[in-house]
């Protein structure tokens, strides 16, 4: 589960799709974005991790009992447990583990004040950044002052805002290098407070079109940040929500 890209901490390594209908979900995201499966430990684990371009990016598993389908972000700490451990005092939750992945790493599944759920990874041996898969993640929150001292104590993140045409935008920021970023949720968006992951799109356009025709919804878009990048936010057919991305070049 490693790339040639060696990567610092406070950055997101990893992606993990959870839903108890992984085949459709592989199915989805291969037609849409050619993305493959390779599983890792055949007989043991049985994980089907995303392939792409001979790299691993992320993979399927099973949703928590009373969740919602949903993506989560493994971000890189030094130590799983005392990431956890800041999260609780931060005010937050520590919803699983911190738990040991054979051979991989420890992890902890943290949720913030405000309901959105993340997770704090500290990988076996040296870590690596995938690339060429996901492009950004992204925190839509009801309490933005909030999640900006949150995530600051648990991941050592600065924040710093910008106005995006009378919309606040805060990035995350870690060792002068962004990290991810946040907004406050939109008044008529009946999802409770989540982070979003967004995969990179060659051609966001014709991608959100293809996104209907193989069972998904496209939420927003597509659309264009100037100087950005074009984007869409849908949702699979599994109902777990993501964002597609192609930046300006």
């Amino acid at each position: 589960m490693s790339t040639p890209t060696k990567t610092a901490t406070g950055t997101f390594v990893w992606h993990d799709h959870m839903s108890n209908d992984a085949a459709t979900a592989q199915g989805f995201y291969g037609k849409l974005l050619g993305w493959q499966t390779e599983v890792f430990k055949p007989g043991e684990l049985d994980y089907p991790m995303i392939s792409k371009d001979g790299q691993t990016h992320g993979g399927y598993g099973p949703v928590p009992e009373g969740a919602p389908n949903h993506w989560v972000g493994h971000v890189l700490v030094d130590s799983a447990d005392a990431a956890a451990e800041r999260a609780r005092k931060a005010g937050g939750k520590v919803v699983f583990g911190p738990e040991d992945i054979p051979d991989v790493g420890r992890f902890a599944i943290i949720m913030d004040p405000q309901g959105a759920v993340i997770s704090a990874f500290s990988p076996a041996g040296e870590a690596f950044e995938p690339r060429g898969a996901f492009g950004w993640d992204e925190l839509h929150t009801s309490d933005l002052e909030a999640a900006k001292k949150f995530y600051g104590d648990v991941f050592g993140w600065t924040a710093k805002e910008s106005d995006m045409g009378g919309m606040t935008y805060v990035l995350f920021s870690e060792g002068g290098a962004d990290r991810a970023g946040a907004m406050q949720k939109m008044a008529d968006d009946p999802s409770p407070p989540h982070w979003l992951v967004y995969a990179i799109s060659g051609d966001v356009d014709a991608d959100a079109a293809k996104i209907k025709e193989l069972g998904g919804t496209v939420y927003w878009g597509p659309d264009s940040i100037p100087g950005i990048g074009r984007f869409a936010v849908a949702a699979d057919p599994t109902g777990a929500a993501f964002g597609l991305f192609k930046p300006d070049m």
